[in-house]
């Protein structure tokens, strides 16, 4: 369905989005508190036209969001990788997690092996990260990975803090003693 490859870490599966992984995200899209970070809680239509978006966007760029999920069960824990919408300054790296599987450093895992393949396999430069000033989750997270605040801007008409992300072979050596990859 898409030509996203395969990321595999220690507990977790990266792999292109797919018709069964709409249910979870609709869900997430819908129901979840944390939708306040990203603009809100939408309709079930707004849902869906953003999981075919997110198709097609790795039919225009070569990259996008993966769907996590777990080996071991092979559920959809949330959505991570590189975003490049038409207003966004360059590309950026994105997460989210679906209710229920944060807390389990899941975003982590997934971000590094992520940054790993855009630089390693993409050849990207150091990605960013928009982050909403009241996304103190995310900020933690952004921080953990060892993103520093580049500066504040309004993108898409949202004020958000620019996080610079190291380059994927600065930071391999942080992510491989978390055992975040291999």
């Amino acid at each position: 369905m898409t030509p996203a490859p395969t990321l595999t870490t220690a507990r977790l599966e990266l792999r292109g989005p797919q018709k069964r992984d709409l249910a979870a995200f609709t869900a997430w899209v819908t129901r979840s508190e944390r939708m306040e970070a990203v603009g809100g809680p939408a309709s079930e239509r707004d849902a869906w036209r953003g999981f075919i978006a997110g198709i097609g966007h790795w039919q225009w760029h070569g990259y996008g969001f993966f769907t996590v999920t777990e080996r071991k069960t092979g559920i959809a824990t949330g959505r991570v990788g590189i975003l490049n919408h038409i207003e966004w300054p360059q590309p950026e790296m994105a997460w989210h997690m679906f209710d229920g599987f944060e807390g389990r450093s899941y975003a982590f895992e997934a971000a590094c092996a992520v940054r790993d393949w855009a630089g390693r396999t993409l050849g990207l430069p150091p990605l960013i990260s928009l982050i909403s000033p009241q996304n103190t989750r995310s900020i933690a997270l952004a921080t953990r990975l060892g993103a520093v605040e580049e500066h504040r801007d309004v993108i898409d008409g949202e004020k958000c803090i620019v996080f610079r992300h190291l380059s994927y072979d600065d930071s391999r050596a942080v992510a491989q003693a978390a055992g975040a990859i291999t």
